[in-house]
């Protein structure tokens, strides 16, 4: 449980509100339903095992705030409750209402128990891949996967670490359940993708061209688009992102339509295929941008609006 003041309204309640969901109980010392809602709430945050977090403010401390949410939501009196999620107030409920009705409420914004284990481990799954811990993220997203079959987040990071470590096999099997969204899915279908320039890059039987066949062709004719399309397919399958869109542009120059825009579609696969993951930030800041991505998104843009 947490008091709010003004001194620290933007880092617990607002940007705090970004990780997990924040229940705040505007009360005041002088207000009986108050005392009465107060226990039941801090045992609610127990019995919910950090699936959101409780925050208190004193109406007669802080004016401030509780004035500015009550106008907000058109309340006038306390105890008053507001659920606080990605930096904004989302929903509310007035009043020293019973146990059950709150977790009603909580149950429509707070995640599910194996939702939010899910998420914790795909969470510590990114910091054990800043901390070069391959193995352990990998662990660590298999078992969000497991938890939470419809975690796609954590479904995608998981397919894309295993193609990154080479086990195609094992990331078509993890891809299997989900194979019906690449259609509708950009981030599905840049995987899709890439598997299948995988499997272009070692057939099941026969052998993709050679990358000096196809530069043979590419020289004694540059507007041999299905030949530099198949080197682009052969870099994505070595994991030669950059120099794979570079090809693609080469293409997209030339013919920006050609063979139903599948460059262009190709290009923006792989800028989903090699974009960070976003650092959260308060309600009103920009991520920073990941300058190989951004710089490959001018690029695209360039060619593509001219």
């Amino acid at each position: 449980m947490i008091d709010i003041t003004l001194e620290n309204f933007q880092d617990e309640l607002i940007e705090a509100s970004l990780a997990r969901p924040v229940l705040l109980d505007i009360w005041a010392e002088w207000c009986g339903p108050c005392k009465q809602l107060g226990p039941v709430l801090e045992k609610l945050e127990v019995e919910y095992a950090g699936r959101f977090t409780l925050a208190k403010l004193d109406a007669d401390k802080v004016p401030q705030i509780s004035s500015q949410l009550s106008e907000m939501f058109g309340v006038r009196s306390i105890p008053f409750c507001v659920m606080f999620k990605d930096g904004q107030p989302v929903d509310g409920f007035v009043g020293a209402i019973p146990a059950e009705k709150i977790r009603e409420f909580l149950d429509k914004h707070v995640p599910g128990a194996d939702e939010a284990e899910a998420a914790a481990e795909e969470e510590a799954a990114q910091e054990a891949l800043a901390e070069g811990d391959t193995e352990g993220a990998l662990e660590k997203l298999q078992h969000a996967v497991a938890t939470d079959p419809a975690n796609d987040d954590a479904r995608f990071d998981y397919v894309k670490l295993l193609l990154q470590l080479g086990r195609a096999d094992d990331a078509k099997v993890a891809f299997a359940p989900v194979i019906a969204k690449a259609s509708v899915v950009r981030r599905f279908d840049a995987l899709q993708r890439w598997m299948d320039a995988i499997d272009f890059a070692a057939p099941p039987t026969g052998a993709a061209p050679a990358v000096a066949e196809l530069d043979a062709k590419i020289a004694a004719n540059k507007r041999d688009f299905q030949a530099r399309f198949d080197r682009a397919r052969l870099l994505v399958a070595e994991q030669q992102w950059t120099a794979a869109m570079d090809e693609l542009l080469e293409i997209l120059m030339r013919d920006k339509a050609w063979s139903e825009e599948l460059a262009r579609k190709t290009y923006v696969a792989i800028l989903e295929l090699i974009e960070p993951p976003k650092v959260k930030v308060a309600d009103g800041q920009i991520p920073p941008d990941d300058p190989t991505v951004a710089t490959y998104r001018r690029r695209l843009s360039s060619v593509v609006l001219s």
